[in-house]
């Protein structure tokens, strides 16, 4: 684990800061309240009636903030189903709320409003784990989050430096499948901002993710020949089969670059064992280090696929693709982690960061030019399963962190525009 070096002792508090931040000290209950609501709400990220239900909640919730409330369509998607149909998807709208877009400073704040439960999941309620641990559905990721980054904008917005800040403020209802339908839409907004928050959630013991890897979902469509598998088996081919032997394969591709791997997750196809399968489907996520192993990645999938549609009888179609490139603790990155590590400094908070394996929309975001940190949420743990959990406290804590980053920003303390030039340098190396 790694601790950011920066000198603290320069970060004063003015009077009316510690008035904000004293004020939020007094939403613990309201926010707990809150949270158990949202939790019962299932939003799923194929969930459309949840989804929707949640989104209502959202902008009910939002429209308290200036600004302009909208839910813009999102690009609609492809989606291989069961039966080896490329299907085309139209996702849920996002919800996007504008403020003050003519301020000077520009900052996107994201978050999901989607989870990874579906609508038929047995994890569907809350419970309390202690005194200060509820367990339930999106309670870390990222519900506990959105409430935390709404009320440091509540918060801010009580201050008189709030006018000199513009934010938008993005909910995506796809973030959990990769973000397919919002890319776009957190490219353009990175791309005007300045600064980007996110608000995935924390660990446990408060650290922050720092540098992420670049991720990638695809899927394998593999066609053979159906045959009775007794009386004419030598007339069949097996797709099932070539889908093993491409699987073999991929995964021998692990550990021959680093940082990369390959991860098969699910197999669709077959029936009735007295028939040759004539149809496999095969859907894999890559993991990258940086965005140059993106070129050899593709070229060894090509290979593979190339390998399988030599076999005699054999059809093989890769979809899908890269979805979010690498985000590497690049100067500019580090220098709002400073920032982070600064605030919570002065409200008694040692932020650590360490390098994650996961993928959120702060890579997106990067990938546009736009400097940010992303595990702003509350602290938690154990997500995408039934034990997720969040520290309640932290609901408050975090809140009191990011109001903190916002006032800093505002009064200049901290330089957006500096960070921003930053993150513009290096994409004017890296692409050079």
């Amino acid at each position: 684990m790694s601790k950011l070096k920066t000198n603290t002792s320069n970060l004063i508090l003015s009077a009316s800061e510690k008035q904000v931040l004293s004020e939020l000290g007094h939403r613990q209950a309201v926010l707990q309240e809150k949270l158990i609501a949202w939790s019962h709400i299932n939003s799923g990220s194929h969930n459309k009636a949840g989804l929707k239900s949640m989104r209502a909640e959202l902008c009910e919730a939002f429209c308290v903030l200036p600004g302009e409330i909208s839910e813009p369509q999102l690009a609609p998607g492809k989606y291989v189903e069961v039966d080896g149909r490329v299907s085309n998807i139209q996702y849920e709208p996002a919800m996007l709320l504008q403020v003050r877009p003519d301020a000077d400073i520009q900052i996107v704040l994201t978050g999901h409003y989607d989870t990874v439960f579906p609508q038929d999941s047995q994890f569907q309620t809350t419970t309390h784990l202690g005194a200060d641990k509820l367990g339930g559905p999106g309670v870390a990721d990222m519900k506990g989050g959105i409430l935390v980054m709404l009320e440091a904008l509540k918060a801010f917005e009580k201050t008189s430096d709030a006018h000199k800040v513009g934010y938008c403020v993005l909910l995506s209802p796809d973030e959990e499948i990769g973000s397919p339908g919002s890319a776009p839409l957190l490219a353009k907004l990175g791309r005007k901002a300045d600064i980007g928050l996110t608000y995935e959630p924390a660990l446990a013991d408060g650290s922050l993710a720092g540098a992420r890897k670049g991720s990638g979902n695809f899927a394998l469509i593999i066609k053979g020949r159906a045959a009775h598998a007794g009386r004419e088996h030598h007339l069949g081919r097996n797709a099932i089969n070539a889908m093993a032997r491409f699987c073999v394969a991929m995964d021998a591709l692990n550990g021959q670059r680093e940082g990369v791997t390959f991860n098969m997750a699910r197999i669709d196809g077959g029936g009735a064992v007295n028939i040759v399968p004539d149809l496999a489907i095969g859907r894999f996520n890559v993991r990258m280090l940086r965005t140059e192993d993106q070129a050899w990645i593709k070229d060894k999938l090509d290979g593979l696929v190339a390998v399988v549609k030599r076999e005699d009888g054999i059809e093989a179609e890769l979809t899908g693709g890269f979805t979010r490139p690498p985000k590497p603790m690049a100067p500019a990155n580090a220098l709002v982690f400073d920032w982070v590590k600064q605030a919570g400094h002065v409200l008694g908070l040692d932020i650590k960061w360490k390098p994650s394996g996961g993928v959120c929309e702060g890579n997106n975001l990067w990938a546009s030019g736009c400097p940010n940190v992303d595990t702003l949420g509350v602290r938690g743990g154990e997500i995408h399963s039934d034990r997720e959990f969040v520290i309640l406290s932290s609901l408050v804590e975090r809140a009191k962190l990011s109001a903190l980053i916002l006032m800093k920003i505002a009064s200049g303390d901290f330089d957006a525009k500096h960070a921003k030039a930053l993150a513009k340098e290096e994409k004017t190396h890296a692409d050079s």
